[in-house]
């Protein structure tokens, strides 16, 4: 739906240049001449220049024209789309049902969650991750000894596999002098 009668800019520089007497501007030049000299010769004389703005004013205020009307018409389909959406009792009803769902689901895990097998096996994790880190923490200190009595940052176990360790150091919090 574009209207055939509006020019674009090269439109109006092609029929600008087609009714002066060079048809290209020279290499170099990006600026029209406005007359100069007491003789008043110009690659375009006064009136070509200010018919030329004229035009390319018009076609820049027709083209935000069409613009402005493009982006209202885009809000206007955007708008039905939306109100297409909002009025579709199907999918309002769907919508209700998985937020219902949604709703039975938060409270079926509130259920579990103070359920007596849970709380044990949040517990059990709990014990379970204590005593590892008593491990990892022991561990840490041999396998530090081990590396400084042999400078090596690997260890065989009695299933013959060599495994590697790192080393890492951490600065705990210091304790405020009294």
């Amino acid at each position: 739906m574009t209207d055939q009668n509006i020019l674009t800019g090269d439109d109006l520089a092609a029929k600008a240049l087609e009714a002066s007497d060079q048809k290209d501007l020279p290499a170099g030049e990006d600026e029209l001449s406005l007359p100069s000299g007491p003789t008043g010769a110009s690659k375009l004389s006064a009136d070509k220049v200010a018919e030329t703005l004229h035009s390319l004013q018009n076609v820049i205020e027709r083209n935000v024209s069409e613009l402005d009307r493009l982006k209202e018409e885009m809000k206007s389909f955007r708008d039905s789309l939306k109100n297409i959406m909002i009025n579709d009792e199907t999918l309002s009803e769907v919508e209700d049902q998985a937020a219902a769902i949604t709703q039975k689901v938060k409270e079926r895990k509130s259920q579990l969650m103070v359920s007596p097998e849970v709380n044990q096996l949040k517990a059990n994790i709990s014990e379970i991750n204590e005593r590892k880190k008593e491990i990892e923490e022991a561990l840490n200190t041999h396998l530090l000894n081990l590396y400084q009595f042999t400078g090596v940052k690997t260890f065989d176990t009695a299933a013959g596999e060599t495994r590697e360790f790192d080393i890492r150091a951490s600065v705990k919090s210091g304790k405020k002098a009294a």
